[in-house]
C-alpha cells in the first residue's frame, strides 16, 4: 500500500526480460531507502514492484509480463526518470490517498497549460474499463502521483488535474509531452462501490433485507441518505 506522495526520482534501466534496475537520482536523500530490504515493495511510476537485489545507489526489481504489458514499464527506454515511493508503514501519515500500486492501465497526456501557479494537465483514456472510475473531485494516481480530478467528461474518457509547483518539480510529470503515456490507478473505493452495486453485497445476502441490487431507496431506508 502506498500514498501517492513521491519520495524520490530514479533512473530506470531494463535488465533482461523481466528485471529492472533503478538508480537513485542526484540529490536523493539516502535515508529514505536506508531500510530497504530484499522482498520489499517499491512503487516505480506507480507500479508495485518487489526488490530482489540491493545496490549501493539503487535496487533491482522484478516485473511480470502482465505488469510490463499493462504499464509504461514495458515501454520505457533506458535511463528514463521514474517516480519512487516506498510502501506505507503502519502509523505513517497518509497525505495522499490509498494507492495499491496495481495499475489499471495507461492514459495519454493531451494538453498542458500554466495557470495561477499550477500546471493544468489533460489526459485521454482509451480504456473504458478505467474511465468509469473517473469522477470530478475524485482521486487518481498518475505515474504513482496522488492527484485530484479537476474536471472530466461524463464518460470519464477525458479528465484534467491541477499540479502544484512542488509536485511538478519533484516528479517526472514535468517531463511529459503531449502524447506521453502514463500509468493510471483509479481510487480503489470506486471499484468496491461498483462491486456492491452490481453484484450485491455478500454480507447482506444472509439478511432478511437481502437484495441483489443496492438501490437509492434501499440506502435511504437504512439511513445512508
Amino acid at each position: 500500500m502506498f500514498t501517492g506522495l513521491i519520495q524520490a526520482l530514479g533512473r530506470l534501466q531494463p535488465l533482461g526480460a523481466d528485471q529492472l534496475q533503478i538508480t537513485y537520482g542526484d540529490g536523493t536523500d539516502g535515508r529514505i531507502f536506508q531500510d530497504l530490504a530484499l522482498g520489499d515493495s517499491v512503487a516505480v511510476d506507480g507500479v508495485c514492484l518487489t526488490v530482489i537485489a540491493i545496490q549501493s545507489q539503487g535496487f533491482v526489481a522484478v516485473a511480470s509480463p502482465e505488469t510490463l504489458r499493462r504499464s509504461t514499464l514495458g515501454q520505457q527506454s533506458a535511463d528514463r526518470w521514474v517516480n519512487l515511493e516506498i510502501s506505507l508503514r503502519v502509523g505513517s501519515k497518509l497525505g495522499g490517498h490509498f494507492v495499491t500500486g496495481h495499475v489499471d492501465g495507461m492514459g495519454y497526456l493531451q494538453t498542458v497549460t500554466v495557470a495561477a501557479q499550477a500546471w493544468e494537465m489533460g489526459f485521454h483514456l482509451p480504456d473504458g474499463a478505467i474511465a468509469r472510475y473517473i469522477v470530478s473531485k475524485g482521486s487518481i494516481a498518475i505515474n504513482g502521483v496522488s492527484l485530484t480530478v479537476a474536471d472530466c467528461n461524463p464518460e470519464g474518457t477525458w479528465f484534467t488535474v491541477a499540479v502544484i509547483p512542488h509536485t511538478y518539480t519533484h516528479t517526472n510529470l514535468q517531463q511529459l509531452q503531449p502524447g506521453s503515456a502514463v500509468n493510471l490507478e483509479a481510487d480503489i473505493l470506486g471499484k468496491y462501490v461498483e462491486k456492491f452495486l452490481y453484484a450485491g453485497a455478500p454480507l447482506l445476502k444472509h439478511s432478511p433485507a437481502a437484495t441483489t441490487e443496492i438501490s437509492a431507496e434501499f440506502l435511504a431506508e437504512h439511513g445512508y441518505l
